[in-house]
């Protein structure tokens, strides 16, 4: 694989302007050069003492897309840390624990918005300029959630900080993509999505430790700060991208929205996200009140499901790019039969604490695979293709708690969180098994040389049936 980028694009929001069959047709006339008669080179035997030939090395990460891994770290804290807070926040704030996990959808309803939104926003704007700016509100509106006197405070400073986060995310993972190769684009995202890894590993679980000696409050705190060594990275390491020559047009990019793929890739994604958040954001009160376990193993079991989240993020972004409908269908079906098994045994210790491990593992294993196959259907927009995966997977993360917080009210317990979730996978499951169809469909249609008007060209479409097969 070639070391240079498949996407040589001075701005990160702009696809490239050569044509994606240019390296294909050089290829093919480098070949009919080299098989004519008249351009034979004579073949000569190699010489023992040669060095025998090496492959290629693959292409290096480049620095400021782990400056961004970094800042999601400060953004995943924040995003995730309430599951570990709900009750001391529900008992200061005098509200029910479903209710203080409205927060969490408030959180994910900011990012849902605010992604798309503020990539339109700034669809012409430096994209230097607005990291800057994103994780600069962003990390205000932590402050205000420390400070905020009651929960309507602290429900607005959520989704105002989602909205930010939301825009670093659509941006971030424009630059990071446009970055490396066609080839690397899984591994680029698992590097970002490496840094909500360690957020769960790390940030979550010290934010409930936080909110159990220190008040919920100091959690928030503590994410301002992360916030502003994510600031200092983003200032001295991400290099300034200048504009693209020729200005990017909302109306090209919103086509996007008109193709069954991108439709589908929204779908699993949000239904994916979803069914695991729905048991993992009343993880807490699961593992105290049906579990039984003491309120100090609630930050340790979190920082398990970071663990495997870790692992997940690792071993996914390795596969993703070469098997992406294979990481789907294995991560997609592993989580679904996680869930079922920790709606039946939820009651044993033991097994609520492996099976947390397990989601974690499962749930970051596809991250890299969904984020690299918007970007495959939707190559034509890449800052709208990654504000619609961020959107995509915070409407899982909007829907899922919504949907835990009902079965809870509705008295069916926390262990029936799990079934819910375990009902949105099997749902998403079913959506890449159709999408797998279609692109196989469409490969077909394309080797026929039929294709129609109306569908859109994926040169990856068809490396990525052959890697499902």
């Amino acid at each position: 694989m070639s070391s240079t980028p498949a996407e040589p694009s001075p701005a990160p929001a702009q696809p490239s302007p050569a044509p994606a069959s240019a390296p294909a047709a050089s290829a093919s006339a480098s070949a009919s050069v080299e098989s004519s008669p008249a351009t034979v080179a004579p073949t000569v035997a190699p010489d023992p003492t040669d060095p025998a030939p090496t492959a290629p090395a693959a292409p290096r990460m480049p620095l400021a897309v782990y400056i961004l891994g970094l800042s999601v770290f400060a953004l995943g804290t924040s995003e995730f840390m309430l599951s570990g807070l709900l009750p001391p926040i529900a008992e200061d704030m005098g509200v029910s624990i479903p209710r203080a996990g409205l927060l969490i959808s408030a959180f994910a309803v900011g990012m849902v918005v605010g992604a798309p939104l503020l990539a339109v926003a700034t669809l012409r704007l430096p994209r230097k300029t607005t990291l800057i700016a994103l994780i600069t509100v962003f990390g205000i509106g932590q402050v205000a959630g420390a400070l905020a006197p009651d929960y309507a405070v602290l429900f607005v400073s959520r989704v105002v900080s989602a909205l930010a986060c939301a825009g670093f995310w659509a941006v971030g993972a424009a630059v990071a993509i446009a970055m490396v190769p066609v080839g690397s684009r899984a591994r680029a995202m698992a590097v970002m999505i490496g840094g909500l890894s360690i957020a769960n590993v790390l940030g979550v679980p010290a934010g409930a430790f936080l909110g159990e000696h220190l008040g919920w409050r100091s959690a928030f705190w503590a994410v301002a700060v992360a916030s502003a060594f994510a600031l200092v990275g983003v200032l001295t390491r991400i290099p300034h991208i200048p504009l693209p020559a020729a200005r990017p047009r909302l109306k090209n990019e919103l086509g996007i929205y008109r193709d069954r793929q991108v439709l589908l890739s929204i779908a699993v994604t949000a239904l994916a996200a979803g069914g695991v958040f729905c048991a993992f954001s009343y993880l807490a009160p699961l593992l105290t009140d049906v579990s039984g376990l003491g309120e100090s193993w609630v930050s340790g079991v979190l920082a398990l499901f970071g663990i495997g989240a870790v692992i997940g993020t690792t071993i996914g972004g390795r596969v993703a790019d070469a098997h992406p409908f294979g990481v789907l269908l294995g991560g997609i079906t592993a989580s679904t039969v996680f869930l079922v098994a920790l709606a039946l045994l939820a009651s044993s210790p033991a097994a609520t604490i492996a099976l947390a491990f397990l989601l974690g593992v499962s749930s970051f294993f596809t991250a890299p695979a969904l984020n690299a196959r918007m970007f495959n259907v939707a190559g034509a927009a890449p800052t709208l293709a990654g504000a619609t995966t961020t959107a995509a997977f915070n409407l899982g993360n909007t829907s899922g708690p919504w949907l835990g917080g009902a079965v809870i009210d509705a008295d069916l317990g926390y262990a029936s969180t799990a079934w819910a979730g375990a009902a949105m996978t099997a749902l998403g499951l079913a959506a890449v098994v159709l999408s797998l169809r279609l692109t196989r469909s469409e490969s077909r249609v394309v080797a026929r040389g039929t294709r129609p008007a109306d569908l859109p060209a994926r040169p990856a479409d068809r490396d990525e049936c052959a890697s499902s097969r």
